[in-house]
């Protein structure tokens, strides 16, 4: 996804955005002579410092050299969209003018959640999904998640939640994710507790051993979609690889939730006479049987583009009953957003 106005000037992108460097890097990075400085510095861009003149705390002299070493933020936002129900989605003019989108969701209880992106467009080609048409630019750097995260909390104030379920596959820019982590969770910055993240993926059964064995050890989510084999190699493309199959896949949630303590959270989007009959609801409760998992389900939001239709009331509600006769833990997802393009499935949206 591509902007052609109000690009960002043509100047060679600088390599010091605090927005991305932890402390030590800070007071290696800018040749400080007190390590404290850069503590200093790390918490005023944790607490959403956009200009140096207003790190009070540091003389005016360091604050003019570091305006020639570094930069605070490398992106701008574009523009705000605000759906009637509360849902916010910010459209982020990166510096290399790609455009990603970051979405405030609150819930009935008023809990805020920071909904990020981990790449600039989509590889996995998840038939459903809006990004998934847009294909792949790059992996976000560092500083460009952090960024939107703090540009959700200047409209937000402090959020209480940050899941990494926005455009991209997270378990390809893991790296890049266990940094941002590092980063906001940090005692001295944003100190934002690990045990408020989520990381949502496709299904790659290799990142979530990964995650499990290296860390850290955050809330997992898994679009599972639907547990036929042959459907979901037909929706969800990255299921095609043998490594990703069905019996893989359960094998590496299983191992996650005991290798971490937490219980994974299985998503399935709900498509119209696709994936909500007996037969369907049959095959995940098979699926979820004997792992430590719950289930969200939320009704498909409608992407004109895409062949699918929003399924029935009764559909959902019948899907649903089935599940919980079976004796599992669900949860149908409230719908959010939509109007802004801004809902699960919807994002590279912008009408």
């Amino acid at each position: 996804m591509r902007l052609e106005k109000s690009k960002m000037p043509e100047t060679e992108f600088p390599q010091n955005v605090l927005t991305g460097l932890l402390p030590e890097e800070i007071f290696d990075n800018l040749e400080l002579s007190q390590s404290f400085r850069a503590k200093q510095i790390f918490k005023w861009v944790g607490n959403g410092a956009k200009t140096f003149d207003q790190m009070t705390n540091l003389s005016l002299d360091l604050r003019n050299e570091l305006k020639k070493k570094a930069v605070l933020r490398s992106s701008k936002v574009e523009s705000v969209l605000k759906d009637p129900d509360g849902t916010i989605k910010l459209q982020i003019h990166l510096y290399d003018d790609n455009i990603v989108e970051t979405v405030l969701l609150t819930d009935k209880e008023g809990r805020k959640t920071a909904c990020v992106s981990c790449q600039a467009g989509c590889a996995m080609k998840c038939a459903f999904c809006m990004t998934g048409t847009l294909g792949l630019s790059r992996n976000l750097e560092v500083h460009e998640i952090v960024e939107q995260f703090l540009y959700l909390e200047e409209i937000a104030g402090k959020l209480d939640n940050i899941v990494f379920m926005g455009m991209g596959e997270p378990m390809q820019n893991l790296v890049g994710i266990r940094k941002v982590i590092q980063i906001l969770c940090h005692k001295d910055g944003r100190a934002l507790s690990s045990k408020r993240i989520t990381l949502s993926t496709c299904g790659i059964v290799k990142g979530i051993y990964d995650l499990a064995d290296n860390g850290p050890h955050i809330r997992l989510a898994v679009s599972l979609t639907t547990a036929n084999e042959d459907l979901r190699k037909e929706l969800m493309p990255v299921a095609n690889s043998e490594q990703n199959s069905l019996s893989e896949l359960r094998n590496a949630i299983d191992y996650y939730a005991k290798k971490s303590g937490k219980r994974v959270t299985l998503e399935a989007a709900l498509l119209h006479q696709k994936n909500t009959d007996d037969i369907s609801a049959n095959n995940m409760i098979k699926f979820a049987r004997g792992i430590d998992v719950n289930i969200n389900l939320i009704p498909w939001n409608p992407v004109s583009i895409l062949p699918f239709k929003e399924p029935s009331n009764n559909e959902v509600h019948n899907f649903v009953r089935k599940l919980e006769n079976a004796g599992l833990n669900v949860t149908l997802r409230t719908k959010r957003g939509r109007k802004i393009g801004g809902a699960c499935g919807q994002l590279g949206k912008t009408k």
